[in-house]
């Protein structure tokens, strides 16, 4: 790793070093000149401007270039006349391509008030029609998996494995089928070390006899149409090969069938809203598959392979939902009218955000000896994310400017502590802090955690929810008002209008 700016060569020594580009974009001359000229022509983006003037290298840098370049360009214009494009999954990519272009649009006209006042105001678009992306390409393109494009496309359907649930027998299993259906097999090793475990695996117990390559591969795939196999050890395995870039994590298939039971709703991210029939097993186009059965509005039934479950998440919205229709416009409305919400909720931040950063808070003191003793008496080992939340939340809070950070962890990853901690810090201060919890038994808990830890320190700890009378209640409201309370835990009813705090110094917020 040596960030470098150019490659270079050295003959005596026959030595050739390369320095790839990074960036899709690095303004030139003609692209540094119109960012000066838009300095004054569109000042809502000066900053902006004058780094890309000045040939300055930021994030996010790219998202600037539809306003300097007069013609953007593609991938597929530097391609040749000869050049073969192929599509995998086109009707996919095209829906996909669909909600990307509406996503940017519904963002631009909320930046457009945001920026310019100028709710009509139209900016010049990052991302191009999907159409776009052939008009420049004389060759045929080929789809690989679904319906031709067009009269100029040749469609070559295609599928993945099925998941690998149980081990590596089921993969097996399909592979002797593809071998007595007389279909070529190909496996992609990813190493020279792998060859012989594959092929003792394949060939010696199972008696297959497949080709095998190294070839690192993501994941393999079937062509009914030529009779080829070709599969990735990580099919095999169920171990992906890891990239340096992070991605979202995929969801683990044989938890995600455990916890499908037949007649939950689910959600397909381009069909909607449906009702999970079970699994069966259809052969369409080529062996014996399993398939997921997703029943819509209408008696309408979708047909998923088990390797596409990502495209399926539980529905979640509490109450029984209604069944979309299969192949309606129903389901894009939907999703067109949740983002338009957004843009409403996204605007409101913005006011929000742009008051809070003209306002004064109250700036918390430095650590007191106490914050220290408590702190060193926790009975965990903080995990760096842990002690990265805590450090930067009693910074937040020793700034003037009013504080609005979220803390995000899994169960048992310490965010309680983090909150602990904050309030005692508030506490040190002459401050009071409120706790509210979605649950009483989460209050419950939360007022044994925090009773607990401030043992021994002059700290009063309550807490307010059903499970008090209305005589302790009542105490406890008195108290929150004369300031006898330093902390409350509770419910929704600590937004009661009859509790009132003296002097309330921060507000937690749990899930």
């Amino acid at each position: 790793v040596a960030p470098l700016e150019r490659g270079f060569v050295i003959p005596s020594l026959k030595l050739a070093v390369l320095a790839f580009g990074c960036r899709e974009f690095v303004p030139d001359d003609d692209d540094r000149a119109r960012a000066r000229t838009l300095v004054a022509a569109e000042p809502w983006g000066r900053e902006q401007w004058e780094k890309l003037g000045e040939g300055l290298l930021f994030d996010g840098m790219e998202s600037w270039l539809p306003w300097l370049s007069p013609r953007p360009r593609l991938l597929t214009d530097l391609l040749g006349d000869d050049a073969q494009v192929v599509l995998v999954e086109p009707r996919r990519l095209r829906d996909r391509a669909g909600d990307i272009l509406a996503e940017e649009a519904d963002l631009a006209r909320t930046l457009a008030v945001t920026w310019t006042s100028d709710a009509e105001r139209v900016f010049p678009p990052l991302h191009l029609e999907f159409d776009r992306l052939l008009s420049d390409t004389r060759a045929p393109a080929w789809t690989v998996t679904g319906t031709p494009e067009g009269p100029d496309t040749v469609s070559v359907v295609a599928h993945g494995f099925e998941a690998a649930i149980g081990g590596a027998e089921r993969i097996v299993n399909q592979l002797l089928q593809f071998s007595r259906d007389g279909y070529r097999i190909v496996v992609a090793a990813d190493g020279e070390g792998s060859v012989s475990r594959l092929r003792r695996l394949l060939e010696e117990d199972h008696g297959l006899r497949p080709t095998i390559e190294v070839a690192p591969l993501e994941r393999g795939f079937v062509i009914p149409s030529l009779k080829l196999a070709v599969l990735a050890e990580a099919d095999l395995t169920g171990r992906r090969r890891a990239h340096r870039v992070a991605r979202p994590r995929r969801r683990d298939a044989e938890r995600f069938f455990d916890d499908l039971k037949v007649g939950d709703y689910v959600v397909h991210h381009h069909h909607g809203v449906a009702r999970f029939g079970g699994m069966v097993k259809r052969a369409v186009g080529g062996p014996e598959r399993d398939y997921l059965l997703l029943e819509y509005r209408g008696d309408d039934k979708l047909y998923l392979p088990s390797d596409q479950i990502d495209a399926v998440r539980h529905y979640t919205g509490g109450e029984s939902p209604t069944l979309s229709k299969l192949g309606g416009g129903e389901w894009q409305r939907t999703k067109a009218k949740v983002r338009s919400e957004v843009d409403l909720i996204a605007q409101e931040l913005v006011v929000l955000y742009q008051k809070r950063v003209h306002s004064t808070g109250h700036a918390f003191s430095p650590d007191t000896p106490w914050q220290r003793e408590l702190e060193d008496a926790f009975a965990y080992t903080e995990t760096p994310d842990q002690l990265k939340a805590i450090e930067e939340t009693k910074a937040d809070m020793e700034n003037e400017h009013p504080m609005d950070r979220l803390v995000c962890g899994d169960v048992g990853f310490g965010k309680t502590e983090v909150a602990l901690r904050a309030v005692f810090k508030c506490v040190q201060d002459g401050k009071q802090a409120a706790v509210l919890v979605p649950t009483t038994l989460l209050a419950q808990q939360h007022f044994q955690t925090f009773s607990e830890r401030y043992s021994g320190y002059p700290v009063r700890v309550e807490v307010l929810s059903r499970f008090l009378t209305n005589k302790q209640a009542a105490a406890v409201v008195k108290g929150v008002g004369d300031g006898t309370v330093d902390v409350v835990i509770g419910t929704h009813r600590l937004l009661s209008e009859d509790v009132r705090f003296k002097d309330l110094g921060l507000l937690v917020v749990d899930e």
